[in-house]
């Protein structure tokens, strides 16, 4: 069942591409957090997306917001993406699928893993959910828009 806005975001702990566990739980009372799910390390349309937010990385932080990116990816295919594009935000390798499943993010035409981006407040509820398979820097826009609507 998909999460909806204004549900709690269910927590998780996934092996980043520096094989550090990371937990949405770390975050709740200090920071705001955007997770986006994407398909597929270093293909166009991810490395699109993973750019736009590097570029606006640091307005997502004076923002007071971590920006994490889950994929079904290895850890080391993560290392080599965040290297490769100079990523400063952490990604998460999801390699069962089964966070993706927890936050019902769907299949774009039943086989390709959805792109799905989620906006969650220090409280760890979810503020808004974006899911466009095609407009990658759509992404980033709106959660900097819910971001800037969000009480500090």
């Amino acid at each position: 069942m998909a999460v909806k806005v204004g549900d709690p975001a269910p927590n998780f702990t996934l092996p980043s591409q520096d094989e550090t566990p990371v937990s949405l739980s770390n975050f709740r009372g200090k920071k705001n957090v955007v997770i986006y799910f994407y398909p597929k390390d270093d293909t166009p349309g991810c490395t699109k997306e993973a750019c736009a937010f590097r570029d606006k990385y640091q307005v997502f932080t004076d923002a007071g917001a971590e920006v994490i990116g889950i994929s079904a990816d290895s850890q080391q295919s993560h290392k080599q993406f965040a290297s490769k594009y100079n990523l400063p935000f952490t990604l998460l390798s999801d390699t069962n699928n089964k966070i993706r499943e927890l936050y019902g993010v769907p299949a774009t035409l039943w086989i390709l893993p959805g792109r799905v981006t989620y906006v969650i407040d220090k409280e760890g509820i979810i503020r808004h959910i974006f899911d466009d398979m095609f407009k990658f820097e759509a992404h980033v826009e709106e959660a900097l828009k819910t971001l800037k609507a969000i009480p500090t």
